[in-house]
């Protein structure tokens, strides 16, 4: 069967690109690349080693077909995705399921059969008059128990030389693979090119084939819809690690030293725009990754790796008081991709960066200028709210020397955050694995942002920020995760932390920065270092704790009156959350009577509090009543 599909190639495509294929020796991946051969029709085809030559190839031709733009500093890039595909599109990525298979009613899916027909026609001929890329690559560290292997095909330089960045190259790992281990595959074409851009973004389609772990994607340049190890990847991650026992989850993992120089092993799950890279790149910290890791059990403990080993981050407010790590790589000489950022005399330019920005320029509209518009007449930003930066982590200066170790790192805890104006404190532990996991995680709200196509400012249901890479129903989701504490010896401590409270004239009650106190604290607490107030919806820090640690921490002073306004419990907004959470779950089919029963104790918690403190609760006078209790 193999050297059915390798005739297909012979005398089609030039013959070393086909001996690096032939010498691989696996009939599926010879059968992948044929068939997407014959589908898209491209004029030639280059299979990439892991040899500095074939990653070089890709660097130089994604220069030279136009795709990347380099920039005055050395080994920057620049990359302009079309202004209608500036996002990820979740409308239209799609699960292909078989008959009688339905995951849910947060699924977007559709039948496989229908599905396949759909995106093959519009990749039919779709790479004409271009080169195919076939990429191998390892998610998670090589040689690990963690690793999994990916071919990656694209007629985008652009789109194979930012995964030269983010992922581990895995050509190798292919030559001494077994045939039966499972292999992610991805086929991705930018479709017709107007201007460099793709033209029919209305026939952009993702499609998920979990059956046959293969991403389809078509008439689309934004990394988020093309990258196909990344969120797509993700996906069929979430779907193997389920059946399997194990983990897929949207967390960095950094390590937050103590005093003394122990390091504690954090990992934290946010929706885009929330703070989840700037949490993992907080001074002093080290980080493993910043968006998605596996984390499985081992020998009693909860281990995880970082399935990349770059990041494709937003550049919005990256600046040198706020981010000062990625700020100077963006700023020094070094590999990096620019994305959908203002370039002015081959110098990138993005909202928030600490200085003022150039009235004119080039950017994902073509030659811009201030006061332009689109074709609604809205002005046109300088650089997108959603534009990014592609670099590797082992280039930061605060890359954690473990972040390739195949063992991974122990977790000791973990941390869900969203966006959230009027509801949750800055930061509270939850009473245990189970409460956490069900009113911190499964219960995540989050308000929506440039980050994914569609509304801004409006409160979302995102279990464990998974739900758009959610390749499961909710309730064995929620089934497993339950279960992944079972034969753990110390379960990781769960969190939650909320960086955007606002006051009632809706400006933020937190600094930028302030989050590294509360990271500070979190690592104590993991550590049983420091007490904490118990309240109706878990463990927040004492005032005199946080205190010392804005002291200690940020050299800041911090009041009673900012603790009084920050971690007020706010019952009517928590009693309505529960509320909401409770009706979505109704709605699905199998979620556990222990979801439903835990969040009724936290209202029945929330009401006894109401009724004898009022309705907004100060955390001073819990604390007095604590006092009074105890005296």
């Amino acid at each position: 069967m193999s050297s059915n599909h390798i005739d297909t190639l012979r005398g089609k495509i030039d013959a070393l690109q086909l001996e690096k294929l032939e010498a691989l020796n696996k009939p599926r991946v010879n059968e992948f690349v044929a068939d997407a051969f014959q589908l898209c029709k491209p004029d030639s085809v280059f299979i990439a080693t892991d040899s500095a030559e074939d990653i070089e190839y890709v660097r130089r031709n994604a220069i030279e077909r136009g795709e990347e733009k380099a920039l005055a500093m050395e080994g920057h890039t620049v990359h302009f995705d079309g202004i209608k595909d500036q996002g990820r599109d979740t409308k239209n990525t799609r699960y292909l399921l078989p008959p009688d298979v339905h995951l849910g009613e947060h699924i977007n899916h559709m039948s496989k059969q229908a599905g396949l027909e759909e995106v093959r026609d519009l990749l039919d001929g779709s790479m004409a008059g271009k080169e195919m890329v076939v990429r191998f690559y390892c998610l998670g560290p090589k040689d690990s128990i963690f690793s999994q292997l990916c071919c990656q095909i694209t007629d985008s330089f652009y789109v194979a030389h930012s995964e030269d960045l983010l992922y581990r190259p895995g050509y190798d790992d292919f030559l001494k693979a077994d045939e039966h281990q499972v292999v992610f595959r991805f086929l991705h074409s930018a479709g017709v090119l107007e201007n460099g851009v793709s033209a029919n973004v209305d026939g952009r389609r993702m499609y998920i084939d979990l059956e046959d772990n293969i991403v389809y994607s078509v008439n689309t340049q934004y990394g988020g819809n093309t990258l196909g190890l990344k969120k797509l990847a993700m996906r069929l991650g979430v779907s193997r690690s389920l059946r399997e026992g194990w983990l897929t989850e949207h967390m960095f993992i950094v390590g937050v030293p103590n005093e003394s120089g122990k390091v504690t092993y954090i990992t934290g799950a946010f929706p885009s725009m929330c703070g989840k890279t700037s949490t993992a790149m907080l001074e002093g910290q080290s980080i493993v990754g910043d968006d998605i890791a596996y984390l499985k059990k081992v020998d009693g403990e909860v281990r995880a790796v970082n399935v990349e080993r770059g990041i494709f981050g937003i550049i919005a407010d990256v600046n040198p008081t706020d981010d000062p790590i990625i700020y100077e790589a963006l700023t020094t000489p070094g590999e990096a991709i620019f994305s959908n950022v203002l370039v002015k005399d081959g110098v990138p330019y993005w909202i928030g960066m600490g200085e003022e920005l150039p009235r004119e320029g080039i950017n994902f509209s073509g030659e811009w200028h201030e006061g332009k518009t689109d074709s609604s007449g809205k002005p046109i930003s300088p650089s997108h709210k959603n534009a990014r930066y592609t670099v590797k982590i082992n280039d930061l200066a605060n890359c954690d020397p473990h972040m390739d170790d195949p063992a991974g790192v122990q977790v000791g805890g973990i941390i869900f955050g969203g966006r959230d104006s009027d509801i949750s404190v800055p930061v509270e532990q939850s009473f245990n694995w189970t409460h956490g996991v069900l009113t911190k995680g499964a219960s995540l709200e989050s308000e929506t942002t440039a980050a994914t196509l569609g509304s801004e400012g409006v409160r979302e249901f995102n279990p464990m920020s998974n739900l758009d890479f959610l390749a499961a129903s909710l309730d064995t989701y929620i089934h497993k995760y339950i279960e992944f504490a079972d034969g753990l010896d110390k379960p990781p401590a769960i969190f939650s932390v909320n960086y955007f409270l606002k006051d009632k004239d809706g400006r933020y009650l937190n600094g930028m920065m302030d989050k590294k106190v509360w990271i500070t604290w979190i690592e104590k607490r993991i550590n049983r270092e420091m007490g904490a107030l118990e309240t109706p919806t878990g463990f927040i820090p004492l005032y005199k704790d946080l205190k010392e640690l804005f002291k200690s921490v940020l050299g800041k002073e911090y009041s009673e009156d900012q603790y009084k306004e920050q971690f007020t419990i706010r019952t009517p907004e928590q009693l309505a959350r529960i509320d909401r959470i409770e009706s979505i779950y109704r709605r699905e089919w199998g979620i556990p009577e222990l979801l439903f029963t835990t969040l009724d104790r936290q209202r029945v918690r929330l009401e006894k509090a109401r009724n004898e403190f009022g309705e907004y609760i100060s955390p001073l006078l819990l604390s007095q009543k604590l006092m009074m209790d105890q005296g």
